[in-house]
Parts: C-alpha cells; sequence; structure tokens
C-alpha cells in the first residue's frame, strides 16, 4: 500500500483537546508524511535502550521476514486442515479473509509507531493512544500473550517427544525424573541459549530452521499423499455453520504474530521497508496454510485429526521426518516469544547492555516457564482459554482501537472507519467464541 511523499498540511487541534504531534495521514487516504521532530538526547538514549540492536548493526530486509514468518509459520499449521474440515471447503474464504484483516491490522500497528518518535513497541501504542492506562492494557494483554505461548510450546515438546519415546528417565543424585516432566526439562535447556541472543538478526539464523521446518512439514503431507499410497480420498463438506466458529478462531490463531511486530520492525536496519516485510510473511505464509489445509482435507476428508501428523501412515520415512520436523517449531520460536518479555524487565532494571544481568533475566524467565509447564493442571487448555482472548485482542482489536483513537474518526474517513468497525465485530466474536470453547473444555475435564 503506497504512501505519497510530501508536506501534509497541519491540522489545529481541536477545542477542549490536548494538543498531540503530528502524524501520518490514515492508510486509505494517505496524502503526505509529516517530517518527525528532533529528538533530544535523553530520549534517543532511552529508544537505544528498547531497542535490541541499533540501525548500523540491526536485522537486513532479508532476515527481518525470516523473523517475520517464523512468527506466523507456528504450529498452527498442523491444526489448519482440521479447521477446514471443521468449516467445509468454503471456509476457505475466512481463511483469506482472515490473512488480509490481521496483515491490515499489523499496517495499522506500523502506522501507530510511526506518528510520533517516542513509539518503540506495542505498549507505547497504547500510551500514546490512551496515557499510562493504554499502556498498562497493552502490557498485560502483550506480555500475558507472549508468556503463555512460551509456556505452550514446552507443554507440546514435552507431550510430544513422550510419545516418541515413551519410558525414558533419568535419575540424578538419587532424583528420577521420567516421561514429559524429563522431556520438558532438557527442551528447556537446549532452548536456554537462543534467548541470550539479543540481536534478532541473529536471532534470525534460529528463525530460518522455523521457516524450512514448516515447507518441510507440507512436502512430508504431500509425498505421503502422492508415494506412500494415501491418495486423496477426501472429498470433504462444501459448507459445515455449525463449526464454523471453531474454523474461524483456528484460522485466526495462525495469523496472531502481532504482539512481536514492533520488536521486529525496531530491529530493522530500514525500518521504512516494515510494511513490504508484513506483506511478504502474509502472503507467504496464507500460500503455505493454504497448501497443508487442502492437501490435509483432500486426503482424509471429514476423519482429519486435530493434528494432521496423527493422520500419517506409521513407519513411513515422511511420516516421521515430518513429526520430528514438527518439534523444530517450537525450539525456533520460544527465544521469539521471550525476547519482547525480557526486553521490558530489562528496561525496568535498567540493565542496558549489561551481559550479566540481560543472561540472568532471560535464565529465570525459562526457569519460570518450565516451573508453570510442569505444575499447571489441565494448562493446555487454560492456556487455549487465555490464548484465544490474548491473541485475537492483542491482533484485532487494539491495532484497530489504538489507531482510531490516535488518528481520529474524522481523520479516519468513513470508508476506513467503517472497515475497523467491522474488524471489531469480527475480532469481539472470535474471542467469544474462543473463549466459550476453551471454557467448554476445561469443565469437561474436570
Amino acid at each position: 500500500m503506497a504512501i505519497c511523499a510530501g508536506a501534509a498540511p497541519p491540522h489545529p487541534p481541536e477545542r477542549g483537546s490536548v494538543a498531540r504531534p503530528d502524524f501520518e495521514q490514515p492508510l486509505l487516504h494517505a496524502r503526505g508524511v509529516v517530517q518527525a521532530r528532533k529528538q533530544d538526547p535523553a530520549e534517543r538514549d532511552h529508544e537505544a535502550q528498547g531497542t535490541p540492536e541499533g540501525d548500523d548493526d540491526g536485522a537486513t530486509f532479508v532476515r527481518t521476514c525470516f523473523n517475520g514468518l517464523n512468527a506466523l509459520s507456528g504450529v498452527g499449521l498442523l491444526s489448519i486442515p482440521y479447521a477446514l474440515a471443521e468449516g467445509g471447503w468454503l471456509s476457505l474464504v475466512l481463511l483469506l479473509a482472515v490473512a488480509m484483516i490481521c496483515c491490515y491490522t499489523g499496517l495499522l500497528l506500523r502506522r501507530c509507531m510511526a506518528a510520533s518518535p517516542s513509539v518503540r513497541g506495542y505498549p507505547d501504542i497504547g500510551a500514546l493512544a490512551f496515557g499510562a492506562k493504554g499502556r498498562f492494557v497493552a502490557s498485560a494483554f502483550l506480555y500475558a500473550e507472549l508468556y503463555l505461548v512460551a509456556i505452550g510450546f514446552l507443554i507440546l515438546e514435552g507431550d510430544n517427544l513422550d510419545k516418541l519415546f515413551p519410558g525414558t528417565s533419568l535419575s540424578v543424585g538419587g532424583l528420577a525424573v521420567s516421561g514429559k516432566q524429563l522431556f520438558v526439562v532438557l527442551v528447556a535447556v537446549v532452548i536456554l541459549p537462543t534467548t541470550w541472543l539479543r540481536s534478532l538478526a541473529v536471532l534470525a539464523y534460529v528463525s530460518a530452521s522455523g521457516v524450512l521446518a514448516s515447507v518441510v512439514v507440507v512436502f512430508c503431507v504431500l509425498w505421503a499423499a502422492v508415494v506412500d499410497g494415501v491418495g486423496f480420498q477426501g472429498k470433504g463438506r462444501m459448507l459445515n455453520v455449525s463449526g464454523l466458529p471453531t474454523a474461524l478462531g483456528l484460522y485466526t490463531f495462525c495469523y496472531c504474530g502481532h504482539a512481536i511486530f514492533p520488536t521486529l520492525c525496531n530491529s530493522m536496519k530500514e525500518k521504512d521497508k516494515f510494511s513490504k516485510v508484513l506483506v511478504i510473511c502474509f502472503v507467504a505464509c496464507t500460500v503455505n496454510y493454504g497448501s497443508m489445509a487442502i492437501l490435509g482435507y483432500l486426503m482424509y476428508g471429514d476423519d482429519v485429526k486435530s493434528q494432521v501428523t496423527l493422520n500419517l501412515p506409521e513407519g513411513k520415512i515422511s511420516s516421521k521426518l515430518a513429526i520430528y520436523t514438527t518439534l523444530i517449531n517450537p525450539f525456533s520460536k520460544y527465544a521469539l516469544m521471550v525476547t519482547p518479555v525480557a526486553t521490558a524487565i530489562e528496561e525496568r532494571l535498567l540493565a542496558g547492555n549489561k551481559r550479566s544481568v540481560n543472561v540472568l533475566v532471560r535464565t529465570l524467565i525459562v526457569v519460570s516457564t518450565v516451573v508453570v509447564a510442569l505444575t499447571v493442571p489441565f494448562f493446555g487448555h487454560l492456556m487455549a482459554l487465555v490464548g484465544s482472548l490474548l491473541s485475537v485482542v492483542a491482533s484485532m482489536l487494539l491495532p484497530c482501537i489504538c489507531y482510531l483513537k490516535i488518528f481520529g474518526l474524522t481523520r479516519c474517513g468513513r470508508g476506513e472507519t467503517l472497515l475497523i468497525a467491522a474488524i471489531i465485530v469480527l475480532g469481539s466474536l472470535v474471542a467469544a467464541t474462543g473463549t466459550y470453547s476453551s471454557l467448554k473444555n476445561i469443565v469437561h475435564e474436570l
């Protein structure tokens, strides 16, 4: 979406309103870009502390694309055929719609960041829109979502490794650890060094492995269909109205990466190209998600399971490769999730670039996620409950609400206002249905 350069005419503040810094014009009728005001030295120093690295050694365009693709290409890839089975073939329209909406709200976030030089992250967007209360709300949703997703990765790794290697145990100093608990601890030990990488330019190499893993899983499923004899026997249904809420919730979960978009943007050398990064990432992920959804549904129809890898024939190389590759995603994404949380804590501690403090903070975060993953009962369903609400709020509702507040209804225009209002209604619907579904599952487990 192109933005023409030029000087925008000044807008006098309305009577009774507080004067705000000059902002860019809204997305749907951009006419110019206002030159940013100069920063004083203290402000520049504060901004440097909040950014993982400076412009001189920031992430390149390609590396940021890898980080963005890794943020969006997650474990939702395994459930996308099940989502299509729940909604029917016509629900693919919803997948495309959700992708376009989440890409658009990502662009809104980028525009909010460009509205003021003081905006360096998601909480700053909330503060610019609603002051201290806005910062608190945005921070609460942002960090809670990222923290819970990181815990979910540990649980996922523990469950899958326990199924691959049942009965595994380890005794250290008379203390015996076995099964899922053992694998959760071992995975955390392996992941820990990746969390010490403060530079997202370096972390891009870890992200590249996650992006490659997502592509490999799709090819493994295709191989099982064409070479291993599974074939394309599933016909499926055109539309299943009763399953649309579940399908919509799963589709939305696949694109909930907005919490780390500001961090990725701040890590770039050329921040003005971040909008292009978003478009490339969403298009690539939609192609990958769509391919997996169509393949899985054509292969197994309505019998496809919640994770398509569970349907694959046992003993085949493609099946084993798909399962092992699936385990790479949490390894590659964990550090990306906890980096914004760790950076916020380090800012509070005024740690700056103190290596020892940074390592200690990130190590304690990993330890805390391990403790929660091992001790909280029914945490899988609890995470689904909180995650459905938090992810939708962070990816759909907050970007729209903050954008309207910052730029104002009169400057957004009728068309853009109606579009954003529709997104808010849709996001509220997804949050409500996801919360109800998760609560139902928790009650069922009790």
